[in-house]
């Protein structure tokens, strides 16, 4: 293509989209509901979300309580789904089952509202309000429709939620050791272990308790040492009880070779004043 060509070419679609764009604000600036009604089907069809969200946004009003209405109100929300607007998303989506809960589009409705929170949903250091109310609503969802064909995708969905929620209470406990604050560790390393049996960090949390409970031990006063390097030894006994083949073993060997020693101290101090 030679560059008189390409030129031409380029200036043909500047005065494409320049008249497409005037045309556009004459349809929002018009009064015509129909003519509306008839360009937002056709930009929502050709994959121009925004465009028909503002049309359909503007007919609402005009075909309320009209048999149209729910066929718009379906395709408005969905355009902002469509435009990754998931707050709005979900509020109109909610809104249309409420208001029309026998029509045939209420499961997709249904799914895509839930999914919007799925959406919404923050990485994991950050408030979750969003992640629970999405695990809420996509649990209402299955237990409404089992059958679905969305519910496999939104059974996986509140997998990766859970798991979001995993990490942040696993993060917080791993941050206590981190601040040195050793007790909060091992009551949070504690919790986040009852709370997630079968979480994929529960190797991690039971080190981190580990961690947390060698450092207090060590340091302790003579009348509570023992007790605690005793319950060490427990702690590292369940470990590898799980988990044998543990990536933290040489660091488990090393402390506890030093556990062993302060136990064996001990005894030899017991031994001693008894004599």
């Amino acid at each position: 293509m030679n560059f008189k060509l390409f030129s031409v070419l380029i200036l043909f679609l500047q005065v494409s989209t320049f008249l497409s764009c005037n045309e556009y604000q004459k349809l929002l600036n018009s009064d015509d509901a129909s003519e509306k009604y008839k360009q937002a089907e056709l930009y929502y069809n050709n994959g121009e979300y925004r465009k028909a969200n503002r049309l359909f946004e503007q007919i609402i009003p005009k075909y309320r309580a009209k048999p149209q209405a729910q066929r718009i109100i379906f395709f408005f929300a969905d355009s902002y789904f469509q435009t990754k607007s998931y707050y709005l998303a979900s509020y109109q989506y909610e809104n249309f089952i409420k208001s029309y809960p026998e029509s045939d589009r209420i499961q997709e409705a249904t799914f895509k509202a839930a999914k919007s929170y799925y959406f919404s949903s923050p990485k994991y250091s950050l408030d979750q309000k969003d992640t629970y109310t999405a695990i809420e609503k996509l649990q209402v969802f299955i237990n409404l429709y089992p059958d679905s064909e969305f519910t496999a995708e939104a059974n996986q969905m509140i997998s990766e939620l859970q798991e979001k929620l995993e990490q942040k209470d696993f993060e917080i406990a791993k941050q206590y050791f981190k601040i040195r604050d050793y007790r909060s560790a091992i009551r949070a390393s504690e919790i986040f272990i009852a709370g997630f049996p079968g979480t994929k960090y529960r190797e991690a949390a039971l080190l981190n308790k580990f961690r947390a409970s060698y450092v207090i031990a060590v340091n302790s006063v003579a009348l509570k040492k023992l007790d605690r390097l005793v319950e060490l030894q427990q702690q590292q006994e369940v470990i590898l009880r799980y988990y044998p083949e543990t990536l933290f073993l040489d660091e488990l060997e090393d402390k506890m070779n030093t556990v062993n020693s302060e136990i064996e101290k001990y005894n030899q101090t017991v031994t001693t004043l008894t004599k």
